[in-house]
């Protein structure tokens, strides 16, 4: 890629990530490309859909999520791993309002621009999720796609205006009987 041609797609990018932040997953495609100060036609020639956008600037957050996981797999207990990671996880998932839905489409869509990048990000998780049931502080007969669900229904709550503000307590009323949280209010598993 030309060098003016990979600063464009930088700065779409950077642009991108702010306006889907502030608009979600359907903030116009129009928008993003004026804010960049460039026509729809440039928009169009680095990302020629909406999903190639999304998998862009999602697939890098992604990718980091994943080896976020390698890193508490090797560092962290079994517990604080998996809880630390699936907060991290249902966190990002709200940073992009509607984020959720196009993860869950995505690892259904094996031809899906995101499928590989939400396949790996799952997989981390389960085998977070394995070795906490290995060590006895996460409840039996979960499994990877359940874990990825659970993620998927917490973030849904963050994306509920409504809702957001309870968000955090039900990951800790979640975590506790599912993932092996402690209840730190009263120090009980």
């Amino acid at each position: 890629m030309r060098a003016d041609a990979r600063k464009n797609y930088d700065h779409l990018l950077e642009v991108a990530r702010g306006v889907v932040a502030e608009h979600g997953a359907d903030a116009s495609l129009r928008d993003i490309a004026r804010r960049a100060g460039v026509g729809l036609g440039t928009l169009y020639r680095h990302f020629p859909t909406r999903e190639a956008l999304l998998e862009a600037l999602l697939r890098t957050s992604f990718d980091e999520l994943t080896a976020h996981a390698a890193d508490l797999e090797r560092t962290g207990t079994p517990e604080e791993a998996l809880l630390t990671w699936v907060r991290d996880c249902t966190r990002f998932t709200t940073t992009y309002h509607g984020v959720t839905e196009i993860m869950v489409a995505a690892i259904e869509a094996p031809d899906s621009a995101l499928h590989a990048s939400c396949v790996a990000l799952r997989a981390a998780g389960a085998r977070l999720l394995l070795r906490a049931q290995e060590a006895g502080v996460a409840r039996p007969g979960m499994d990877g796609t359940d874990l990825f669900a659970l993620i998927a229904a917490l973030a849904w709550l963050g994306d509920q205006a409504a809702l957001a503000p309870r968000a955090e307590h039900l990951f800790d009323v979640i975590a506790v009987p599912a993932l092996g949280g402690r209840d730190v209010v009263r120090g009980t598993a």
